[in-house]
C-alpha cells in the first residue's frame, strides 16, 4: 500500500483523518488512543517545569502533507503551523513532483560548530599555531565532557582557529572552532559544554583570556541538497503552456538571485514549510532560520536558497542547499508528547534523515508558491481559508461556522467585524418565526441567487434508471450561486466543500465540477467572460443527497440572473441533465428534475419523461444520516448495470419489485399512512441490498434508526456510503442521538 497517498483526505472530519491513518499503520495504538482522547497534547505542570513563568499552554494546528516521495520512500509528514494554504500546496506540489521521480534529497552530516573566543593574546598567530599543534589533547578534552556520545560515535572531530580582528578596538581575537558531530541530539548543550571544558587550556595555550564559549547557529557542515526534476508533460497538466510555466519559474528564482528584496520572500516562502516540520518534531525553528538566512548572505549580497534551471530535454529542475541541522533525541522532545506522536507519524530513523526530509519540505514548498505566482497569482485558493481564519477569530461557533464563512464571501467583506455581524444576524434568524416560511425564503433567495434543491429519494433509486418509478422529495434551498464579473478568467468557489480554484476552460480535466461549469459556459455561449462563481451548499458532497444536480442548477439559474438569458424551468432542467451526464454517466434524470422543479414528485424516466407532483397533507418527518463516506453514484451505478447485463431476469424482477413498492408509498403519502410507508422503506432497503448497493456503514446506521423508533429506514441515492434516511414520526431526536 502506498502510504502517503490518501484519496479525498482534506474531506474527512478529524476523527475519520486519525482514523484513516491508524487504519494504515501510521499510528500505533497508543497513539491513535492519545489523539481520540486528545491526551497528546502538553500539559501545564509540564510545561512549568520547561520554561519560567508559565500560565498556560498554547495550541497550533497540525496538519499532514501527503503525497511525498523522497530518496523511493514514501512519507505523511507532520506540519505545525497556522498560516492557511501551506499543507494544501504542499500536498499539491508533493503530488505532482512524484509522477517524475519524487525528491532526491542528501545530508553532508551532523556537525555543529562551538566557538570559542580569545581576547588580549600576546601573539595571535603563534597562539593560532600553538592550538593546532594541540589539537589531540583539546579535542580529548572536549570528548570527556561527554563520553556517551563518543560511544555513539560522536564527539568532537576536528578543529578550526581564525583571526579577526576587533572593528571596535583593533585588536586581534582568537577563535577556535570545535567540529563536533552530535549525531541524533540538536546538540546545542552539548557543544555548550565542550566549549565551557576547554576554555582553561585554551587559555593556557594562547596566554589570552577567554571571552565568550557558545555554539555557532551557521551550520554549513550540516548542508542537505535537495533536488527534483518536473516533466513539461506534468508542468502543462493544469491546462497552461508547460514551457510558459517553466521559464516564469525560473524567471522568478532569478530575480531572487539578484535582488534581495525578492530573495527575503522567496527564502521565506522556503522556511514556511521547513519550520512547520521543526515545530512538529520538537526542534529549534529559529535556529534553523538564523543558519538558512546566514548562509543565504554569506556572499556579497543576500540570495535565494533555490536554484531553478531547464535541463537538456527542456524539463524543470529544482534544487536546494541549505544548513538544517536537527535532533531527534532531547529533553524538548521527550517532554512534549505530541512531538513523540509526530516522530512516530514521519518514520525518520535518524536526525540526517530529517534532515533530508526538510530539504524536500522547502523544495516543495518553494515550488508550489513560484508555480502560484508565475500561473493564477498566490491569492488564488486563500479567499476560502481567509473567510475560515476570520469567522473563527470572530467567535463563530461549529454551530453557524460555515453559514459565516459563506456570508462572508458572499459579502466580499472577509474582515472580523463583518463577521460579528453576520453572527448576529444568523442568530436572529435562527429563532423560529410563524409568519416566514420555506416558501416564502425561497422566493426571497431566487431574487438574488441561483437556487438548486437537494433531494432523497424516499424509495425508488437504481429501478429508476431502467424505467421503474422513484419518490423522490426535496431539500429546500439546499444550493445556492451567485456569479459575479471578475477581471480574468473563471473562478469557480464552493466554501463547505473545500473547492476554490481556477477553471481552465479549454483543458480536459477528471473533475466533475469543471467539466460540468465548462459544459454550462458552453451551452450558454459564455465563453470569453471573466466569471467568478460563488457556490454556498447547505448539501455535503457525495452522500447521495443529489449535490451534483443542485449545483448544475443553482449555476445555471445563477447564469441566467447575471447575464438576463430568459431561461424556463424546462431549458435549466435540461441542461442540468446534460451536466449530469457528466458527472454520473447514464443518469436517471431524476436528480436534475427534483434540483429544478423542487417539488415532492414521481418521477419515470425514459424517451418521455413522466413528473407528477405528489399532494401531501402533512409533512413526512424524516432524519437523514450521513455516513461521511463518499457515494460515487457513477461507480454504483455502473456495478448494477453489469450485474443487469449478467442476468437480465433477475434483475428485472427485482426493479419491478421496487416499482410496486413506490407506487404503493405513493398511497401511503397521499393518505399520511406512516406506519405503512415505514414498512414499505424497510421492505426496498431489503432489495437494495440485493442489488448489492448498500455497505456495512450505511446497515449500521439503518439498524440504528429502527432500534431507536424509525418506522422505516433505508438508504437514500447511489448507496455504497453516502446517507440514509428515517421515518422517524415520534422518534427524530432519540434516533439523532443514538445515530452521533
Amino acid at each position: 500500500m502506498n502510504r502517503a497517498r490518501i484519496p479525498n483526505f482534506y474531506k474527512l472530519s478529524v476523527s475519520e483523518r486519525v482514523r484513516v491513518i491508524h487504519e494504515r499503520g501510521l499510528l500505533s495504538e497508543d497513539d491513535y488512543q492519545a489523539l481520540v482522547a486528545g491526551k497528546h497534547t502538553l500539559k501545564v505542570h509540564h510545561a512549568d517545569k520547561m520554561i519560567e513563568n508559565v500560565i498556560g499552554v498554547m495550541g497550533l494546528p497540525i496538519g499532514l502533507a501527503l503525497n511525498f516521495l523522497i530518496n523511493g520512500k514514501d512519507y505523511v509528514i507532520p506540519l505545525v503551523v497556522e498560516e492557511p494554504s501551506i499543507v494544501a500546496a504542499l500536498c499539491s506540489a508533493a503530488k505532482l513532483i512524484r509522477t517524475c521521480g519524487g525528491f532526491q534529497s542528501t545530508s553532508q552530516g551532523s556537525i555543529l560548530i562551538g566557538q570559542v573566543q580569545t581576547i588580549d593574546v600576546p601573539n595571535p598567530r603563534e597562539a593560532q599555531s600553538n592550538l593546532f599543534r594541540h589539537k589531540e589533547e583539546i579535542l580529548n578534552l572536549a570528548n570527556s565532557f561527554h563520553p556517551n556520545l563518543v560511544a555513539r560515535g560522536g564527539g568532537a572531530k576536528d578543529l578550526e582557529v581564525w583571526i579577526h580582528v576587533s572593528p571596535t578596538f583593533g585588536k586581534d581575537m582568537v577563535v577556535l572552532h570545535l567540529l563536533v558531530d552530535t549525531c541524533d541530539a540538536m546538540g546545542a548543550n552539548l557543544v555548550n559544554t565542550m566549549c565551557e571544558g576547554v576554555a582553561s587550556l585554551v587559555e593556557n595555550i594562547t596566554g589570552g583570556r577567554v571571552l565568550l564559549r557558545i555554539l555557532s547557529n551557521l551550520t554549513d557542515r550540516a548542508l542537505v541538497r535537495t533536488q527534483c526534476l518536473i516533466t513539461l508533460d506534468a508542468l502543462g497538466s493544469l491546462g497552461y503552456d508547460a514551457e510558459q510555466v517553466r521559464d516564469g519559474i525560473i524567471l522568478a528564482n532569478d530575480l531572487a538571485t539578484v535582488d534581495p528584496y525578492r530573495a527575503a520572500t522567496h527564502n521565506k516562502g522556503i522556511m514556511n514549510g521547513v519550520d512547520a516540520v521543526a515545530l512538529a518534531t520538537g526542534n529549534d525553528w529559529r535556529a534553523l532560520e538564523a543558519a538558512a538566512h546566514a548562509y543565504a548572505g554569506r556572499g556579497h549580497s543576500y540570495v535565494s536558497l533555490t536554484r531553478w534551471y531547464k535541463n537538456e530535454n527542456g524539463h524543470l529542475v529544482g534544487v536546494l542547499e541549505m544548513p538544517i541541522k536537527v535532533g531527534m533525541v532531547g529533553g524538548q522532545q521527550q517532554a512534549n508528547p505530541t512531538v513523540q506522536v509526530n516522530q512516530h507519524l514521519l518514520g525518520a530513523r535518524s536526525a540526517r534523515e530529517l534532515a533530508e526530509i526538510m530539504g524536500a519540505v522547502g523544495l516543495g514548498q518553494n515550488f508550489s508558491a513560484l508555480r502560484a505566482l508565475v500561473t493564477d497569482g498566490i491569492q488564488q485558493g486563500h479567499m476560502t481559508l481567509h473567510a475560515r481564519s476570520v469567522a473563527l477569530a470572530a467567535g463563530a461557533g461549529p454551530e453557524v461556522f460555515e453559514t459565516v464563512v459563506d456570508r462572508l464571501i458572499d459579502s466580499g467583506e472577509i474582515k472580523v467585524w463583518k463577521a460579528h455581524e453576520i453572527i448576529q444576524e444568523v442568530k436572529e434568524q435562527s429563532v423560529p418565526s410563524e409568519e416566514e416560511d420555506i416558501p416564502s425564503k425561497l422566493q426571497s433567495a431566487q431574487k438574488e441567487y441561483g437556487v438548486g434543491h437537494g433531494k432523497v429519494i424516499l424509495l425508488g433509486e437504481h429501478a429508476v434508471v431502467y424505467g421503474s418509478h422513484a419518490l423522490t422529495a426535496p431539500i429546500p434551498l439546499a444550493i445556492r450561486c451567485k456569479v459575479k464579473d471578475a477581471s480574468d478568467g473563471v473562478t469557480l468557489i464552493i466554501p463547505r466543500w473545500g473547492i476554490e480554484q481556477r477553471l481552465h476552460l479549454q483543458a480536459d480535466s477528471s473533475d466533475s465540477f469543471h467539466n460540468s461549469i465548462k459544459l454550462i459556459i458552453q451551452k450558454l455561449k459564455l465563453e470569453g467572460h471573466p466569471l467568478q462563481i460563488e457556490i454556498f451548499s447547505n448539501v455535503p458532497k457525495a452522500m447521495g443527497l443529489g449535490g451534483s444536480a443542485a449545483t448544475a442548477v443553482a449555476t445555471i439559474r445563477a447564469m441566467d440572473l447575471h447575464f438576463n438569458l430568459g431561461l424556463s424551468d424546462n431549458d435549466v432542467n435540461s441542461l442540468a441533465f446534460e451536466c449530469e451526464k457528466v458527472a454520473h454517466g447514464t443518469p436517471s434524470g431524476v436528480d436534475n428534475t427534483v434540483a429544478t422543479y423542487g417539488q415532492f414528485l414521481v418521477y419515470r424516466g425514459g424517451p418521455h419523461a413522466e413528473i407528477h407532483e405528489v399532494q401531501v397533507k402533512k409533512p413526512i418527518p424524516i432524519v437523514i444520516g450521513m455516513t461521511h463516506i463518499e457515494s460515487l453514484t457513477a461507480k454504483t451505478v455502473r456495478r448494477v448495470r453489469q450485474a443487469w447485463r449478467k442476468n437480465k431476469t433477475l434483475y428485472e424482477e427485482i426493479f419491478k419489485g421496487i416499482d410496486r413498492l413506490v407506487l404503493e408509498a405513493v398511497k401511503a403519502v397521499e393518505n399520511n399512512e406512516l406506519e405503512q410507508l415505514g414498512d414499505l422503506m424497510n421492505v426496498c432497503q431489503g432489495l437494495l441490498g440485493a442489488l448489492q448497493v448498500s455497505s456495512p456503514e450505511l446497515e449500521t446506521l439503518i439498524e440504528i434508526a429502527r432500534e431507536n423508533g424509525a418506522l422505516g429506514a433505508k438508504l437514500t441515492g447511489g448507496g455504497g456510503g453516502g446517507s440514509i434516511i428515517a421515518l422517524c414520526p415520534d422518534s427524530s431526536q432519540r434516533v439523532i442521538k443514538a445515530m452521533q
